[in-house]
């Protein structure tokens, strides 16, 4: 069975709501993902591909109404990016597919757009972020997102990935605002944690006026296509993390789904928000 799929946001959705019920949902509205927003990140060939009814690869094939699917996860992260920016809380877009190794002009990976990067560029042009980070925390390497990204202006791109793993990609940093940790399969969760803990510190060196997480939890020692090893409380200690850096930075942020295919998904995206959500 494909492991990205939409049972993992209707069952992390059930548990989010039966367990939450102080939350506020929000529908994102499809409107805010046209084809001026997708061209910050996109070429025009790519956007016109996405509605032809060929595959993109094994691992990105195409359903009916997959575009659409895109778009809406886009429409989220612009919404989140707008909500921490104007509000200053968490705020997390559950939607899928994931984005992260969609380049300007392919999909592949799961991944069609990458919302994550056109949120980052949509809140420098039109939300007054002038210095916009993107923390990928995701097992694998944002690739599309590093490739959008680099040699922008005002923009910072972090990860923390599995390596050797898919893409290949992240070995080594590209520049100052371009950094990669590369993380290797079954290294102990100590190790893995100071990366991440690098990386942030990295993050919030950068001063950005708005933190996007490529908040993925496919390094879940359980997760059955990635070799990592980080437990539920590891994902709670993100979270703490971003809560801190808003009480001791003033650093806004937002997160998005990436990647996660154990059932317990839900579960890490709980103890990840639930750590996010609580004064610092």
């Amino acid at each position: 069975m494909r492991p990205e799929q939409p049972a993992r946001v209707l069952r992390s959705e059930k548990h989010l709501r039966a367990a939450h019920a102080d939350w506020t949902w929000r529908i994102p509205d499809a409107t805010h993902a046209g084809d001026d927003v997708l061209g910050l990140a996109h070429a025009p060939a790519h956007l016109k591909r996405l509605g032809q009814p060929r595959d993109f690869d094994a691992d990105t094939p195409f359903f009916p109404g997959i575009g659409d699917h895109a778009r809406r996860a886009v429409a989220a992260a612009v919404e989140a990016a707008r909500h921490a920016l104007g509000k200053k809380t968490p705020v997390f877009s559950l939607m899928r597919p994931p984005g992260h190794h969609a380049t300007s002009t392919q999909a592949m990976g799961f991944c069609y757009l990458n919302q994550i990067a056109i949120a980052a560029l949509f809140a420098q042009r039109h939300l007054g972020a002038a210095r916009v980070a993107v923390w990928d925390f995701d097992a694998h390497h944002g690739n599309g997102t590093e490739a959008i990204l680099h040699g922008r202006e005002g923009v910072f791109f972090a990860s923390v990935h599995q390596h050797p793993g898919y893409p290949g990609t992240g070995t080594q940093d590209l520049g100052k605002h371009t950094r990669n940790w590369p993380v290797a399969p079954r290294t102990p969760r100590e190790k893995h944690m100071a990366a991440l803990r690098a990386s942030l510190d990295a993050v919030i060196a950068f001063q950005p006026d708005l933190i996007l997480a490529s908040a993925g939890f496919d390094a879940y020692a359980r997760d059955p296509i990635t070799s990592m090893t980080l437990e539920t409380e590891d994902f709670a200690t993100l979270g703490r993390w971003l809560a801190e850096t808003r009480a001791r930075h003033g650093h806004p942020a937002a997160a998005l789904l990436e990647g996660g295919y154990h059932d317990d998904l839900p579960l890490l995206i709980d103890a990840f928000l639930t750590a996010w959500n609580m004064p610092a």
